[in-house]
This record gives structure tokens, C-alpha cells and sequence, in this order.
């Protein structure tokens, strides 16, 4: 188990000095940077001014080790638009997007596991079915016009809920459920899938001849086994909802990492677009580090290695 968690860990380090040199990289080459902090009305004295006073006059690879060494002591410099920590703008803006990754990680586990439970164990009925469609119907669905028609049914037409705003835990309802609903489809059927696999064992058999009630033999037997994968794969989607916060922060107007970074793209703000995007790949490397780690752990085959 330990050289395959050792291997994983060391392949979440190059994963995450990649997306470092990436990060810094792309922002390079979008143009010549002093000229889009200082506008089109900038004169040449003044982009002039600004290159030197950003260090943008510096060769390239002097401009990433300094950056790189700043972003390990968690500087990310300061920001061209608000004239600001870097740090203290996303220490600002995390939570909300915490809160909303863990509500929608919520709805989706407590839809899916349900659901899939229920199709395997009644598979091939209209309740297969029906969370089969769902699953379909999820992937097949982009989450910002799934958020829109949330708006205009809940807090339109209904008006039970805001349609924006991170005030209130009400203003978190509607975009959790459009981003949950994001994740429920690949766990959902996994769930599916495991309990199929798990009640035609051999052990699920033996329990059954030994007279256990179905719902001994469903939930203390057969589910503890078949969540396994889903509780690693939980851990992945949570780091797919935090990137996909940028477009459901936008729809919702959450104050969170995800409508800073839209906002900051549209300002040229390149230091606070260079540490949201590595702040939100550095999670989904550490999530999906952890679900390795839970799947070594909980799972035999793996434990063995």
C-alpha cells in the first residue's frame, strides 16, 4: 500500500509544478502584459513604467522562479484592479465557494446513493429507469441553463428563494442544487454499478441462505461494500464542483473564487487570475490525492500492493 500511495503523491507534485509552469505560461503568452494593464490610452512612457515597476522587464524564467517562490510562502503578489493582496482577496472569497462545493457534494450524495441503491435492487423496473433518465438528463445538461431555470421557477415565478446573493443560506439553495445535479449522474450510476456487483456475491448469497432480512443483508452488507468507490469518487467530484464554481458564482452573483476569477479576466487582472486558477487545480490534486489514498486503504486488492 505505501509505495502505491508514495507513487500517487509523487505524481501530485508533478501534476501540481505543471500546472504552476502552465498557469504562469499561458498568461505569457496572451500578449505583451504592461500594455493591458495600462489600457489602450497608455503611452509608451507609461507601459514603459509599468513593465519595470511589475518586473515584467525581467527575463521570462527570473519572472517564474520569483513567482514560484513567493506562491510557496503563499504571496501571490498584488492585485492590478483592487491594489491588494492576492492572499487576502481569495482568504475573502474562499469560504463562499467552500460552502457552496460542500452543499452541492451534499445534494449529490444524498440523491445519488439513494437512487442508485434503488435501481440496483429493483433493476430493470421503472425506478432503473426513471434514474437512469436522471443521469442522462444530468450530463446531457449544462449547469448555468440548468441555474437559469431554477432562477426563473424558484425565485421568479415562485419567489420562494433569491435569485442571487450569498447573504443568507437561502441564497446558497439554488446554485447547490445546479451544481450537485452536476456530480449525481457519475455517482449515481457507480452506486448502481457496485451494488449490483456486491449483492450477486458470494457473501451476500450466504447472508440470504442465513435468513437475514433484506434491509441487514442491503444496508449492513452490501452498501458498506459498495460505497467504497463512490466515497473516492465523492472526493473528485468535489474538486470538479470547486473549478465549475466559476460559471454557477457567475449565474448566482456569489461572492466567491469563482465570480473573482471572471471578474478579474474581464479586468486584466492577471496576478489574481494566475492564483485562483492554481488554488483551484492545487484542491482538485489534493482531492483526488485523498481519494487515492481512501481507495488504498479501504480497498484489499489495493492494501496488498
Amino acid at each position: 500500500m505505501w509505495p502505491f500511495i508514495f507513487k500517487r503523491t509523487l505524481v501530485a507534485l508533478c501534476v501540481a509544478l505543471t500546472i504552476s509552469v502552465l498557469s504562469f505560461g499561458l498568461l505569457q503568452l496572451s500578449g505583451d502584459l504592461a500594455a493591458a494593464i495600462g489600457g489602450p490610452e497608455a503611452t509608451a512612457e507609461q507601459v514603459e513604467r509599468i513593465r519595470i515597476e511589475y518586473g515584467l522587464d525581467r527575463p521570462v524564467v527570473e519572472q517564474f522562479v520569483t513567482w514560484l517562490w513567493g506562491v510557496m510562502q503563499l504571496d501571490f503578489g498584488r492585485s492590478y484592479y483592487y491594489q491588494s493582496s492576492v492572499m487576502d482577496l481569495v482568504v475573502e472569497r474562499l469560504p463562499v465557494t467552500m460552502t457552496l462545493g460542500l452543499l452541492s457534494l451534499a445534494i449529490a450524495i444524498g440523491v445519488s446513493i439513494p437512487l442508485g441503491v434503488a435501481a440496483a435492487l429493483m433493476r430493470g423496473s421503472w425506478v432503473d429507469r426513471l434514474a437512469m433518465a436522471i443521469a442522462v438528463t444530468g450530463q446531457a445538461m449544462p449547469n448555468f441553463w440548468f441555474g437559469l431555470t431554477l432562477i426563473i421557477l424558484f425565485a421568479v415565478n415562485l419567489q420562494w428563494l433569491p435569485a442571487a446573493g450569498s447573504e443568507s443560506w437561502q441564497g446558497f439553495v439554488l446554485p447547490a442544487i445546479a451544481l450537485g445535479y452536476y456530480a449525481t449522474p457519475a455517482m449515481m450510476r457507480l452506486t448502481r454499478s457496485g451494488m449490483l456487483e456486491v449483492l450477486a456475491s458470494d457473501y451476500v448469497r450466504t447472508a440470504r441462505a442465513k435468513g437475514l432480512r433484506t434491509g441487514s443483508v442491503v444496508f449492513k452488507h452490501a452498501l458498506r461494500n459498495a460505497v467504497i468507490p463512490v466515497v473516492a469518487l465523492a472526493a473528485v467530484e468535489l474538486g470538479f464542483m470547486l473549478g465549475g464554481s466559476v460559471v454557477i458564482e457567475t449565474v448566482f452573483s456569489l461572492r466567491g473564487l469563482g465570480q473573482l476569477a471572471w471578474q478579474s479576466i474581464s479586468r486584466n487582472d492577471y496576478p489574481v487570475v494566475q492564483a485562483v486558477v492554481l488554488i483551484i487545480a492545487l484542491f482538485y490534486i489534493v482531492l483526488t490525492l485523498l481519494a487515492d489514498i481512501l481507495n488504498a486503504v479501504l480497498d484489499p486488492r489495493l492494501r496488498a500492493r
